[in-house]
């Protein structure tokens, strides 16, 4: 475990939400994985985020899986960064109370999802969620939201008090050098799997991370070598892992990870409607690369 300074930095597993056959929340179940990231060398966790399918949870799902992802830290709300997205701004804020309650230490937003907002309805957006208190991690991911968190908008995000770090998605890693120039103090996470190597080189402080529910170990290393630029470590780990990394950016990498899980012996299990089990297909690429690295000793 290193050193961190900020409740954001380090690897914050974005942790899938094991469910039971009827697909109710399994909190126990939940818990124990919680503690098993955490023993297996990642700094944190991310609740309530999309691979914690958190569309489809009721308002005391999602309450109840902050608090027991808080409990299994040992109390340590600095390792618990809940996502705290809605429609509404109000919502979204009140999300970001909630998590303050339970004490975690920084929570990750989405822009507003429901249209295609402008710059000026963004930054109202942000302004209101960091009055709750809480250190707030713009996520930018312009695929889903078709907001585009550009480095301009994000240097006016960081100069308006609104956000400490940003989860950085579009997969341009580009950009890590032009939000170093207009937001020099703004914290870079690794937002994909993909593009952790090109990031962490680029001065990434922090992982919100989606394959490490699988193989928690193998990709705790991959971050420490990459982020100490030993490239002889990280880029032979980074280039067996990537077949699975790669999966982080698909449209159904909620159901991929959950597989892999499965696969290394951790509870994966299904997802909720909408997302149904990825085709046969991809389930063979996927087992194909998952047992390849279980065989290698990849855990």
């Amino acid at each position: 475990m290193t050193t961190r300074t900020r409740p954001w930095h380090g690897i914050m597993v974005a942790t899938t939400l094991p469910l039971r056959d009827d697909l109710s929340v399994d909190h126990d179940a939940y818990a124990a994985q919680v503690a098993r990231l955490l023993a297996a060398g990642c700094d944190g966790v991310v609740p309530n985020g999309s691979l914690g399918e958190y569309q489809t949870l009721t308002e005391d799902e999602r309450i109840r899986v902050v608090q027991t992802a808080v409990a299994a830290a040992g109390g340590d709300g600095d390792r618990v960064m809940p996502g705290v997205s809605a429609y509404g701004s109000a919502e979204s804020r009140r999300w970001a109370e909630r998590a303050a309650e339970a004490g975690a230490g920084s929570v990750l937003l989405l822009p507003p999802n429901g249209y295609r907002a402008g710059p000026a309805a963004v930054r109202a957006h942000f302004a209101e969620v960091a009055a709750a208190g809480v250190p707030v991690v713009a996520y930018n991911n312009p695929f889903d939201t078709k907001v585009d968190l550009t480095p301009q908008l994000l240097g006016a995000l960081h100069a308006d008090g609104s956000i400490v770090a940003v989860k950085e998605f579009s997969g341009d890693v580009r950009r890590a050098y032009e939000i170093a120039e207009v937001a020099p103090d703004l914290d870079l996470l690794i937002g994909a799997d993909d593009v952790l190597l090109e990031l962490a080189l680029a001065g990434a402080v922090g992982w919100i991370a989606g394959y490490p529910n699988a193989l928690p170990a193998s990709c705790a290393a991959l971050y420490r070598a990459a982020t100490a630029h030993d490239l002889d470590t990280a880029l032979p780990l980074y280039r067996a892992l990537h077949p699975l990394l790669r999966w982080d950016s698909k449209p159904g990498f909620v159901q991929a990870i959950k597989f892999s899980m499965d696969l290394a012996g951790h509870h994966g299990g299904p997802t909720r409607p909408p997302r149904l089990p990825l085709a046969d297909e991809e389930l063979g690429v996927l087992r194909a690369a998952t047992e390849k690295l279980l065989a290698d000793g990849h855990h």
